[in-house]
């Protein structure tokens, strides 16, 4: 006889389970939003880092390869992202960087040289053509 004044659907302590509920929902939701901000950060460091190596790489062709891309790995290293790969073609450099943790990590391609100098692109309006080789 005690029940009998209860109603059959109580729903007494609801609120505390959606609540609940609806706190780890948005602490998912946190938790997507930080990994999506950090793998952003990495693409950015991912990509500075690898067009400051690239130029540096292209300013030091005249040295050689092998100089050329050390001096691309520094560059790297100092901003935090390292180097993958570094490829001296002529004056110009190709160049890959990667940053950020394991989970995130972003690997960036960049190339740098003199302008006009890159296969299949025009040169820039209101510079000169490169002189043919074997003339001068």
């Amino acid at each position: 006889m005690r029940n009998l004044g209860r109603r059959c659907g109580d729903d007494r302590g609801s609120a505390t389970v959606w609540s609940v509920g609806a706190i780890a929902v948005l602490c998912v939701v946190f938790g997507v939003v930080l990994a999506l901000g950090q793998a952003v950060v990495a693409r950015h460091r991912a990509a500075g880092g690898a067009d400051l190596a690239a130029l540096a790489a292209a300013g030091h062709w005249t040295r050689g390869t092998a100089e050329a891309c050390a001096c691309a790995d520094r560059v790297a290293r100092a901003q935090g992202t390292r180097l993958v790969r570094c490829v001296l073609v002529g004056e110009i450099s190709d160049v890959s960087v990667a940053a950020g943790p394991a989970p995130f990590t972003a690997e960036v391609r960049s190339r740098a040289g003199p302008p006009g100098t890159v296969p299949g692109r025009p040169a820039p309006a209101g510079t000169l053509p490169a002189a043919p080789a074997g003339r001068g």
